[in-house]
């Protein structure tokens, strides 16, 4: 079995409504790129990764030489054909290789008639568990519903997600507004959810005094964890040090160098892996493997997926002896996918693993032409920018919090 061809295909599938964090914000759609692998016996497995566009695509069609001839089978090989530690200084292929290693797992399991799950040393549960993921929102700009950005309208939000899913944890990514304000939301949050889970994320942008305070302003809370409140592996030391709450990150250990050193000098006790992030599956549990032996926490992280990836998140839970927290997803936010049979149900907080083989999902495709017209027609949107506030960046440590008074409405294509 041979690699005979890949296709990469960009997609905009719409949110809710636009989701606030502290770079910017994600304009009412996610943009992924959908990568399908052809072997020379036909099959065909999925992957997927975030953003990208034209220049996604041209980068997957710039590997197939790479790749046309190679055996699937061999994804140690295919990782150092593709990223090659050394030349990956001159290249940023990290996301590349992880949709592509979905793709070829998938191929695997398919052509052995086993899910994913069971290549990676068999499932250890049938469903994995989620946090509610909650974000101040902007207004969707078509009707004007769904805005997060009181109090009471995260309580109503969080209260029909629990209604909905049946989560039990939720995570509130902050950063956005200043830090006293967000500690209101957070402790009216806890209020509201007597007996249930919590974390909260700014995203790496306070100052570490910033992030001692509010730390220490929720540590008698049902805390999971506080993720990511500086940026830097020192930052987050000087945290630790002074807080009785554990640290996570998705951010600043995202390899096994930075594994390592995290190791031999502790600054985050929680790391929240991340199946592009981290290259892949397979980096990921063996990071996992790592984190068992150290007896660091771990989590499961979300970069904003659709289906094939989520897939991806659930084989992963599925198999790692040491997932004691409820992982993350954006996936309740979505308002439609590009898998066969819609959307995957949340039923008790959680996602049952798929049990088809390979990663167990297909792809629908006028789903995929649909959104594909989509993305023709909106383009890409800068992550990194807030379209209520042109020209703005944050600062590291912040300083430039947006006005939780200001209640406008985007104008911006959806």
């Amino acid at each position: 079995m041979k690699i005979q061809d890949i296709r990469a295909t960009t997609v905009s599938v719409p949110l809710e409504a636009p989701l606030r964090h502290a770079n910017g914000c994600h304009w009412g759609r996610f943009v992924r790129t959908i990568v399908e692998v052809e072997t020379d016996n036909g099959l065909v497995g999925l992957g997927e990764m975030g953003g990208g566009g034209e220049s996604a695509e041209a980068a997957f069609r710039g590997l197939r030489s790479y790749l046309v001839g190679r055996d699937p089978a061999r994804l140690e090989e295919l990782h150092f054909l593709i990223s090659n530690p050394t030349a990956s200084l001159y290249n940023n292929r990290t996301q590349i290789v992880a949709a592509l290693e979905f793709a070829c797992l998938d191929i695997l399991g398919q052509a052995w008639g086993v899910p994913v799950s069971e290549i990676l040393g068999g499932r250890l549960r049938e469903r994995v568990p989620f946090a509610s993921y909650l974000f101040f929102r902007y207004p969707n700009p078509a009707d004007g519903r769904g805005e997060v950005r009181t109090a009471e309208q995260l309580i109503a939000c969080v209260q029909e997600l629990k209604k909905r899913c049946g989560f039990t944890s939720h995570k509130l990514k902050g950063g956005v507004f200043p830090p006293g304000y967000e500690l209101e939301c957070y402790r009216a949050l806890a209020r509201a959810l007597p007996g249930d889970r919590l974390r909260f994320d700014p995203n790496a942008v306070w100052s570490t005094e910033q992030a001692v305070e509010f730390g220490r302003a929720i540590e008698d809370l049902n805390n999971d964890y506080l993720e990511d409140p500086v940026f830097g592996l020192n930052g987050m030391r000087r945290t630790r040090e002074k807080l009785r709450i554990a640290l996570a990150t998705n951010t600043v250990v995202v390899n096994f160098e930075q594994l390592a050193a995290n190791i031999l000098q502790p600054a985050v006790d929680v790391i929240l892996l991340d199946t592009t992030f981290w290259g892949g599956i397979r980096p990921c549990v063996k990071a996992a493997g790592v984190c068992e032996t150290f007896q660091l926490g771990v989590a499961v992280h979300s970069s904003g997926e659709l289906g094939i990836q989520l897939a991806t998140m659930l084989h992963l839970g599925a198999v790692i002896p040491n997932l004691t927290f409820a992982a993350d997803a954006h996936y309740h936010h979505l308002t439609d996918d590009i898998i066969s049979g819609g959307r995957m149900r949340y039923e008790g907080g959680s996602i049952a693993v798929p049990s088809g083989p390979g990663l167990g999902v297909t792809l629908d495709r006028s789903k995929l032409a649909q959104y594909t017209e989509e993305f023709k027609r909106l383009g890409p949107y800068p992550y990194d920018q807030d379209p209520l506030r042109p020209g703005w960046t944050p600062t590291i440590p912040n300083t430039r919090w947006a006005d939780p008074e200001d209640g406008r409405i985007p104008n911006i294509s959806f």
